[in-house]
């Protein structure tokens, strides 16, 4: 196996672990996160003034002691890249942020083998990936649901993915989703006050409150807890509302908590499923007293849950300045709004 070696000194006043006196004093342009200072410790790829050690957790080396990482070079991905059009909000030498189209897959899996943004970045990037975790391939720190557009952030090196991972760890990144709901997600609503898990902070924010854990039955589910499962919080307030009497309406989310299907199913469960959801909001009926023919159709025939994520803010992990991306509602879910914004004749 090829290596690439990082040599240096260790400074003075190490910390009392070795693991942490490497984090702190190995090279930055060796971009080794300490996950993978770590790993390299124990596969007896470091040495001290020419012994092996691989104890992370052994006493810090003493001052001036040389230090020895053999880095293996960075295999290729066993995931084929694809020419698979991007479009591509921001990029540099660590980290690559998209506007993803509905309908995309974020990673391959058994029943999508191909066609994921991952496919379409290995082709994308190129020799730019500098390896995440030992491998040329895209760092993927979070994700959205096929069938939801918006801003995903990818790292390109694995300092980048070490630090990306840590901020959403902390749900320090802010995120903000915009929703097309049945109903009206509103304060006076006094169905909401029964709903547990559901109440409302000032300016008519609602917000929700549960665990979240995959369905017994249905493997494709996730389900609503209060004991057990993980813990999940949403917040929603209304943008616009549709229909005369209200009988949708446009909200903005976001997440304090970062789960599966989360937004989707919270606001399910507060009574405000997504126009389009397949898997948790089904097909309501909406009234021709509420809304004209055009928004009834649209709401009807939209074929996908009716999200997209809509803002991205994070610390660079390198540079440290803060970055924040919009990315506007694509043109199937502005031609809903517009429907439902429709008058009745």
């Amino acid at each position: 196996m090829a290596m690439t070696r990082v040599t240096f000194q260790i400074a003075e006043n190490p910390p009392a672990r070795l693991d942490k006196a490497l984090a702190r004093d190995v090279p930055e342009e060796a971009a080794l996160s300490r996950t993978r200072l770590a790993k390299l410790l124990e596969g007896g790829h470091v040495t001290l003034d020419g012994t092996v050690v691989t104890d992370p957790k052994s006493k810090a080396a003493a001052e001036g002691v040389e230090v020895s990482i053999d880095v293996p070079v960075a295999d290729e991905s066993h995931i084929g890249p694809e020419d698979i059009p991007l479009d591509v909000v921001f990029e540099d030498d660590d980290l690559i942020v998209v506007n993803k189209p509905a309908g995309m897959v974020v990673h391959p899996a058994p029943g999508t083998p191909s066609g994921t943004l991952v496919n379409a970045l290995l082709h994308h990037c190129g020799d730019t990936l500098s390896g995440v975790g030992g491998s040329k391939r895209p760092g993927i720190v979070h994700r959205i649901d096929k069938e939801t557009s918006g801003l995903l952030v990818v790292a390109k090196s694995d300092r980048a993915h070490h630090g990306l991972a840590a901020q959403f760890e902390k749900h320090t990144v802010e995120r903000y989703c915009n929703a097309v709901v049945y109903g009206v997600p509103d304060a006076n609503d006094p169905r909401l006050r029964g709903v547990k898990g559901v109440n409302f902070e000032s300016s008519n924010i609602m917000k929700i409150t549960t665990h979240l854990a995959r369905h017994k039955t249905d493997r494709q589910r996730q389900a609503v807890l209060f004991e057990g499962g993980r813990h999940a919080v949403t917040r929603a307030r209304i943008v616009e509302r549709y229909g005369d009497p209200e009988v949708a309406s446009l909200v903005e989310c976001w997440l304090e908590t970062g789960r599966t299907h989360q937004i989707r199913v919270h606001l399910t469960h507060a009574g405000h499923s997504l126009i389009g959801d397949p898997t948790y909001g089904g097909r309501r009926k909406l009234s021709e007293k509420a809304l004209s023919i055009a928004g009834i159709n649209a709401a009807q025939k939209f074929s996908r849950q009716a999200l997209h994520a809509a803002v991205l803010g994070f610390d660079h992990p390198v540079s440290g300045k803060n970055m924040r991306f919009e990315a506007e509602i694509p043109a199937d879910m502005q031609s809903l709004i517009n429907d439902l914004r429709q008058p009745k004749r």
